[in-house]
């Protein structure tokens, strides 16, 4: 067993463009030496920016950090249409933009930011009686997907370039399962005009942004994992155990009568600072979600 499958850690990427997040998994498995790599929520190929990987043990911490909200910029063309809702689909219809005001587009935004129901892009990954929506879409297949409770906390306008096709730059703050490509046509919905995402990048997932990621090139120089510890106290809430309830965690057992003081997952930590567990509260028990040591 290599020390990355004993250990391991987080490695924050930035995504280049072109690339499937499959393939920046396949290439970090080459890196680290390991195949027990996964990310935490993908990147379309179109899109840049922050993926987050787990190597070795780091893969535990994964599907909480898929729920962590996501920040991104992106740029939305309107009076295009396209049938993934991006620029790498094919157009499916044109409308004349030159109508629209900066005004008009801020105030369409403004109904697709808060708690929101969307209805996720069709070309998406979400499955439908077992097979991917996007495979049904590509095998010519009319799919309608339910619309799903997502949270928008900032859907705003940093540029617009009006004209016969108007872009718009926006920046996004959103729940996980958001899909900016829908924003983008649902804006263009809104108008009349229809819209698409022609550039995404990611800028933040959790507690993980830019300045923590690396390129693949500098990764091929020198990889680095960010460690367990380092990682879940980036990614969670934390709590410094005293010794007697570090050895109960150490061996999995649920906390009776204990309050972590937050909800969903807290990592604990014993008083030297190691990195023990992730616990979730159950009413007045803290029960472990997964066990580092």
């Amino acid at each position: 067993m290599s020390s990355t499958e004993s250990f391991g850690g987080l490695v924050v990427v930035d995504k280049p463009a072109g690339w499937t997040s499959h393939d920046v998994v396949a290439r970090t498995r080459r890196l680290a030496g390991t195949r027990k790599v996964g990310h935490a929520g993908t990147l379309d190929p179109m899109a840049t920016g922050v993926l987050v990987l787990g190597v070795g043990r780091a893969t535990r911490l994964l599907g909480y950090l898929q729920l962590a909200e996501k920040e991104y910029d992106a740029t939305i063309r309107l009076g295009a249409s396209t049938v993934t809702d991006d620029a790498e689909g094919e157009l499916v219809a044109t409308a004349d933009a030159s109508r629209l005001t900066g005004e008009q587009i801020r105030a369409a935004m403004a109904p697709l930011t808060g708690d929101i129901e969307q209805v996720p892009t069709a070309v998406s990954a979400i499955k439908v009686d077992g097979k991917r929506s996007y495979a049904r879409v590509r095998a010519g297949e009319d799919v309608e997907l339910a619309a799903r409770p997502v949270t928008v906390s900032a859907f705003e306008a940093r540029e617009i370039r009006l004209g016969a096709v108007v872009d718009v730059d926006v920046h996004v703050v959103c729940s996980t399962g958001t899909y900016v490509r829908a924003l983008a046509r649902d804006l263009g919905a809104a108008l009349g005009v229809g819209g698409h995402l022609t550039m995404l990048r990611r800028t933040r997932v959790g507690g993980f942004g830019l300045a923590d990621a690396a390129t693949l090139e500098q990764l091929e120089s020198e990889f680095a994992l960010v460690s367990l510890a380092d990682a879940a106290r980036a990614a969670f809430p934390t709590l410094t155990l005293d010794e007697a309830t570090a050895q109960a965690v150490r061996y999995g057992r649920k906390l009776d009568g204990f309050d972590l003081r937050h909800t969903g997952a807290v990592a604990l930590f014993a008083p030297d600072g190691a990195f023990l567990a992730l616990y979730e509260q159950k009413g007045d028990t803290a029960r472990p979600a997964a066990v580092f040591v």
